[in-house]
């Protein structure tokens, strides 16, 4: 009898959803779909990522509601639109390698890992990159790589990158993140003053030539850089 409760309790386990299922569905219908997002792979990764295991604690409750949120040292999780609106930007595709910058709470990194053969990834706050590299390695993901330092060199190591994501605001498009960006390849940054009106623009090479278009105004955390 203990045998054939233990298979039942078994079998009502292995078919209950993943945790926060419906919020997560809730978000991409009302928040991502019914805005033109039509990036299958994005939805698919974004309906899949447990975004509440990304954020502080005190901030879960909040974690599929449609804005930004606080992730401490000054720093923010975008809102999912935004995340989803920038990787389908890219047309991420199975066998690319990107490069990220503003690793934040790992939350863009996951999403880009779901679909993505490599992503790497960097941050200048410390605090905020061990943090993130400690949860996404609990989450199962091990192709995120993480490095702690100034996202305005690139990550020369490994360029080039077909795909480059930049999720802080600079004043101006830095030359080496160019650099790596592989012929074909594109590039989403948000550019402008701090906490004033960005651009968000999205930037082709082809040829070693760059074209570059303004796709919306959004509002981005500063560009943090170590001091010259």
């Amino acid at each position: 009898m203990k045998t054939i409760l233990l298979l039942i309790t078994l079998a009502i386990s292995s078919t209950q959803e993943p945790e926060r299922q419906t919020e997560r569905d809730i978000m991409i219908n009302k928040q991502i779909i019914n805005r033109g997002i039509n990036h299958e792979a994005t939805i698919k990764a974004m309906r899949k990522v447990e975004r509440h295991k990304l954020v502080p604690e005190n901030q879960r409750a909040n974690a599929y509601a449609d804005s930004p949120l606080p992730i401490g040292y000054g720093q923010t999780i975008s809102q999912p639109y935004i995340v989803a609106y920038m990787t389908q930007a890219i047309d991420p595709q199975k066998d690319y390698k990107v490069l990220e910058i503003g690793t934040g709470s790992g939350y863009q990194a996951a999403v880009l890992a779901e679909i993505v053969k490599e992503v790497y990834s960097i941050e200048i706050v410390e605090e905020l990159g061990l943090r993130a590299k400690n949860d996404l390695k609990e989450m199962g993901y091990n192709n995120i790589h993480i490095r702690i330092g100034d996202g305005y060199q690139g990550w020369e190591e490994f360029a080039p990158y077909d795909a480059i994501i930049v999720t802080a605001a600079p004043d101006h498009i830095p030359k080496k993140l160019l650099e790596q960006l592989k012929d074909g390849g594109k590039m989403i940054i948000p550019i402008g003053q701090a906490f004033s009106h960005q651009q968000l623009m999205l930037i082709e090479k082809k040829d070693d030539k760059y074209t570059s278009k303004n796709v919306m105004g959004v509002r981005f955390v500063p560009f943090t850089r170590y001091p010259e």
